[in-house]
């Protein structure tokens, strides 16, 4: 049976490294998830492929767009279903992989068909964020929409616009197209989930942003800076540079920041995947009984 296997875990737990050892084990591919190592002109600071890695194995939907390009995870969703049909064809396994919980959940399980946004509306409502303020959105969505309102995290400023613009678009709300209906897929999941201790993570954590500081993030940074108010770059590691260069805070302290905010969604990443039981966790070192595990599905 055709197989897609997703190996999902927190921020520098080493999926990048077993996944590159399994992809060569099962002669196959990787399906990138994590939904900023998509845009070709932030490769430091998301810690995507390196040319070399991408040598070894050939990757998709690394580097595919531009930062000002929109997309969310229903069109993940969507190119990675019909990616996986042409693959599947030639390929009995495929890997898939990422910290990006919405991307990985929009494969495996399908996300609501929510209707494409009016341009002319994103565009006035992105104006409306970037002039007017947060507090603006959630009024507004508050009036149109006071169900959803109540369950969004109030600082998520994405969530928040997307719904609003839905919500203008359609002239409905925009919880009336969340059904949550799970899709069914033409082909097995089968799901790995990679935790380290915490002190350890977090070590390994530090050290990878000490490695992209040196590998030139700050330059990398600096290059996109004049389009820092762009949902792509509203992301740990440029939000803290941005604050440097706007003289917010010292380089030192940037840093700090970034190391202690990537320590908060590493935290938040496992809680999402944690609620998810078939998840089957391992150590990501453990790659022979990682790879038992998938062969007892044969």
């Amino acid at each position: 049976m055709k197989t897609l296997i997703v190996i999902v875990g927190p921020t520098g737990v080493g999926k990048t490294s077993l996944c590159l050892n399994i992809a060569e084990r099962f002669d196959t591919y990787i399906i990138n998830a994590d939904s900023r190592q998509i845009f070709k002109e932030i490769p430091v600071g998301t810690a995507a492929p390196t040319t070399e890695e991408k040598k070894r194995v050939k990757h998709f939907f690394v580097g595919k767009l531009c930062i000002n390009d929109y997309y969310n995870a229903s069109m993940f969703e969507n190119d990675v279903i019909k990616l996986l049909n042409d693959l599947f064809s030639n390929k009995d396994y495929m890997i898939m992989s990422g910290g990006s919980m919405m991307y990985v959940d929009a494969v495996c399980n399908g996300i609501d068909d929510i209707p494409s946004v009016d341009e002319g509306i994103r565009r006035q409502v992105k104006l409306t964020y970037e002039t007017e303020g947060l507090g603006v959105i959630k009024d507004r969505l508050k009036e149109l929409d006071p169900e959803y309102f109540r369950v969004v995290d109030q600082n998520n400023p994405k969530r928040l616009v997307h719904a609003l613009e839905i919500c203008l678009s359609t002239g409905k709300t925009y919880t009336s197209f969340r059904t949550h209906k799970k899709k069914e897929r033409p082909f097995r999941i089968i799901k790995i989930g990679l935790n380290r201790e915490r002190e350890e993570l977090y070590s390994r954590i530090d050290e990878r942003v000490d490695a992209m500081i040196a590998g030139g993030l700050i330059e990398e940074a600096w290059q996109v800076y004049p389009y820092r108010t762009l949902n792509a770059l509203n992301t740990v590691g440029y939000k803290e540079l941005f604050g440097y260069f706007d003289g917010k805070y010292t380089l030192d302290e940037a840093i700090f920041k970034i190391k202690s905010n990537t320590h908060k969604y590493c935290r938040k990443q496992l809680t999402w995947f944690k609620r998810d039981n078939e998840i089957h966790w391992f150590a990501p070192d453990n790659i022979e009984e990682i790879i038992n595990y998938i062969n007892r599905f044969k």
